[in-house]
């Protein structure tokens, strides 16, 4: 298998479990969605997830990266004018960086909660039922418009919200999309 990380290609599996990984601190939230957006657009193999306790600065969210990938990554980071506050390899269980997906199944209903905001969909029609958590002034909007939408129906997240809850409802969002296409 022939993966590809930035410009480069390199033999071997695509997937971040199976290398030496790093994660990067920020001090915002905006400035994780930057660096993935950037990092992403330049097809970087990173993700987002929550930070281990022991490296905890503020922010909720951390993003794992391949570790021998760490200076250009960081070359990359500059050049978009974001930089984190730590690079951190990922070297013990203790940093282990920590999934931002837990999912609940209710027997009809699927919950996908994703850092703080959960969605709920009829497992049988795949419309959304319920959108909740968080405390951002754009969770009752979200809502509105997507609670009784079918996951191909609604509009997604990140094109009609614009703070830390729209950011984690859309992961949540495109994890409930990932695990309905199983089915």
């Amino acid at each position: 298998m022939v993966a590809f990380f930035g410009n480069k290609r390199r033999r071997g599996p695509a997937r971040l479990e199976n290398q030496d990984r790093g994660i990067l601190v920020f001090e915002n939230t905006s400035e994780v969605i930057r660096a993935e957006n950037s990092l992403k657009s330049r097809g970087w193999k990173v993700r987002v997830m929550g930070p281990p306790p022991e490296i905890r600065s503020g922010c909720d969210l951390v993003i794992e990266f391949p570790l021998i990938e760490e200076l250009n990554i960081l070359r990359t980071l500059r050049e978009v004018d974001v930089c984190p506050l730590q690079v951190v390899p990922v070297t013990s269980p203790l940093l282990q960086p920590v999934d931002l997906f837990q999912a609940k199944d209710f027997g009809r209903y699927l919950m996908v909660r994703a850092a703080n905001m959960k969605l709920t969909v009829d497992k049988e029609t795949q419309r959304i039922v319920n959108i909740s958590g968080g405390g951002c002034p754009d969770v009752p909007y979200l809502a509105r418009e997507m609670v009784g939408r079918s996951l191909d129906e609604t509009p997604s997240p990140a094109q009609i919200g614009h703070t830390l809850c729209g950011y984690a409802l859309q992961l949540a969002y495109e994890e409930m999309k990932r695990r309905c296409s199983q089915w």
